[in-house]
């Protein structure tokens, strides 16, 4: 199996007028990952995208896809499925005809009959793109990016207007991909799905990549945390902690199991109930608040 990285970013600088929007930016995606590529408002993320997927030309820097430049399409799109965000697919056209449109632009091969019972699309194949509801269209984005399994994958905010339900189906259909050997770069505003199934993560701010690494890593960078109430006349508690205006105590800690243990068995010795108690590690945004202010 080639060791060369699917996706190579390589000192991009992208300017708009004399604005840099992308700066020195560089990150490898490897065969196979889930890499999550998320930023704040206007950090740079959809310019370094465009850049990838061969819409748009570095100003400075590199950037290879499968080895090639993404803008030589006869090499890289066949390879390539991309869900945008909208993706203005024609009215008139019927959802099987619009499938079967994109497999044909992109020279990718597949059955469109089961690209549609992939996304619970089949009962739609004669209905016009016009007709659908939001959900339904957006399963349909998802149909044309995934034609053809092909090898990389970009899906731009996925789950916007889905159901819970269709939502499920969905991540399942990208499962089944990457057990094919599928690359997925994603981005989405939903945290907690790049937490959950996120390789990698890249956090953009500002046109730069502010930090890189896997959930375990990003969250590490910052102390769990404590919170807990506790009963009139109750003494203090034993661990340093902060008094919120609803007098709620918050513990903050990289030792969490530590200081975990030594709260409860405090607690029990004094027999004092530790009211809403709640305890985790960093979640991903807290670790995306701290570059925003950073």
């Amino acid at each position: 199996m080639s060791t060369t990285p699917v996706i190579d970013v390589d000192r991009l600088t992208l300017t708009y007028g004399g604005f840099p929007a992308v700066k020195d930016l560089s990150f490898q995606v490897d065969r196979g990952e889930l890499y999550a590529l998320l930023g704040t408002n206007g950090a740079g993320k959809t310019s370094t995208l465009e850049t990838v997927e061969g819409h748009r030309a570095p100003t400075s820097g590199a950037v290879r896809v499968f080895g090639k430049d993404p803008r030589d399409r006869a090499a890289v799109r066949p390879r390539m499925g991309i869900m945008l965000q909208e993706s203005g697919f024609s009215a008139d056209l019927t959802v099987r005809e619009t499938v079967g449109l994109i497999g044909r632009l992109t020279e990718r091969h597949d059955d469109v009959g089961r690209v549609l019972g992939v996304v619970d699309l089949t009962r739609k194949t004669g209905t016009k793109v016009g007709q659908l509801s939001g959900g339904e269209k957006r399963r349909l984005d998802f149909a044309t990016a995934v034609y053809g399994t092909p090898e990389l994958v970009f899906l731009d905010e996925p789950t916007t207007g889905l159901d819970i339900q269709s939502r499920d189906a969905l991540w399942d259909a990208v499962d089944r991909l990457r057990e094919d050997g599928s690359t997925v770069v994603l981005t989405t505003h939903y945290l907690e799905e790049a937490q959950q199934r996120a390789d990698r993560i890249g956090l953009m701010h500002q046109g730069a990549l502010h930090r890189e690494g896997t959930v375990a890593e990003l969250t590490r960078t910052l102390p769990s945390t404590i919170h807990f109430g506790l009963p009139a006349h109750a003494p203090s508690p034993p661990l340093l902690a902060t008094r919120g205006v609803d007098g709620k105590f918050l513990v903050e800690t990289f030792g969490l199991q530590k200081d975990l243990h030594t709260l409860l068995a405090w607690a029990q010795d004094q027999a004092v109930e530790l009211l809403d108690l709640q305890a985790g590690p960093t979640r991903l945004d807290d670790v995306f608040r701290a570059i925003e202010n950073s």
